[in-house]
């Protein structure tokens, strides 16, 4: 089934109200809102590269009690362990058996603050969980409900002490992106209301965990013309065969392309993927898969730079055939 201009339109009513009930918190970042409620509606997870004091715990925050659901916030540090996150099976002598308590992660938006900060063993704790949507404890599984997004962050100055997400990891979130520093209007308006904390401004839900799971599954049904595959596929080879890149983007990373653009498409109130979808995300959904050699990476080569000329140097679709 194919999403039809009514359902697109639908789609499009719920994700304004989605985007401008967290703007209210994050102010004057609609474009990272957008992007994250996409990851979200994708059914994927975020990675965000920020500096400190950015509004990422405001964002994670802000989704959760837009969408009337649960949050929760991890802080990692180099001695948290696997079961600090998924939580641990305890003996109960009263009744002879093992209960398990739940950990963080049981939450519809978790905040992972700093994954770069813990082991490789307690990083590699999430991988299951966020591309099944369960863990398993004791030989027993538990799903985690739905819907289920994991905002991790990283800090890009004091790397001392840190450890380097690998790329295995790294290919698990749809997409990567940072907030940023407000504009002067923007801070303005946060100093007015300094007198507030942060931690005690609560927005309103406008939609239930039943709803957006809903729109993440009307989002599938977005239609992808033939020539849109053919571009991705085109863009994703050409990333293999470039002469800075070490390691090019995978098929995971061509599909959550694809995944993203259809919800993308369906924010913007059309039922079908145009070329400019492909391009808005391309950056955010790509740049991370990329790995540069070492001589590119010393000459200051990035990989937004890469995704950028790939876009110049790959040619989009003319046309769309008929829905």
């Amino acid at each position: 089934m194919t999403m039809t201009p009514e359902q697109a339109g639908w789609f499009a009513a719920n994700f304004t109200r989605l985007v401008s009930n967290v703007e209210s918190v994050l102010l004057g970042k609609t474009l990272v809102v957008r992007l994250s409620f996409t990851a979200l509606l994708s059914e994927g997870h975020l990675l965000l590269e920020d500096f400190p004091g950015t509004g990422k715990t405001s964002l994670a925050r802000a989704m959760a009690q837009t969408v009337a659901g649960v949050n929760s916030r991890i802080q990692f540090t180099p001695d948290l362990l696997p079961g600090d996150i998924t939580g641990v099976s305890i003996y109960d002598q009263r009744s002879g058996s093992f209960d398990f308590h739940r950990g963080p992660i049981f939450a519809d938006i978790v905040l992972a603050d700093e994954i770069n900060r813990a082991s490789p063993k307690t990083q590699s704790a999430l991988l299951e969980v966020m591309e099944e949507g369960r863990i398993t404890v004791d030989g027993v599984t538990h799903d985690v409900g739905s819907p289920f997004m994991v905002i991790a962050t990283q800090n890009p100055i004091e790397q001392a002490g840190t450890y380097r997400l690998p790329e295995a990891q790294l290919d698990r979130f749809i997409m990567k992106t940072s907030i940023g520093y407000p504009d002067h209007a923007s801070t303005i308006r946060i100093l007015e209301g300094a007198g507030a904390r942060a931690h005690d401004t609560v927005v309103p839900a406008v939609a239930t965990s039943e709803t957006i799971t809903s729109m993440a599954a009307l989002a599938r049904t977005v239609h992808v013309d033939p020539s849109i595959n053919d571009y991705v596929s085109r863009l994703v080879e050409a990333s293999r065969g470039a002469v800075e890149v070490r390691l090019g983007v995978s098929v995971r990373g061509a599909l959550a392309l694809i995944r993203t653009a259809k919800t993308l498409a369906a924010a913007s109130g059309r039922h079908y993927v145009v070329p400019d979808d492909i391009k808005v995300l391309a950056e955010p959904v790509l740049a991370h898969r990329l790995v540069l050699d070492a001589e590119a990476e010393f000459d200051g080569v990035t990989t937004a730079s890469i995704v950028s000329q790939l876009l110049l140097e790959t040619p989009p679709p003319s046309d769309r055939q008929a829905v």
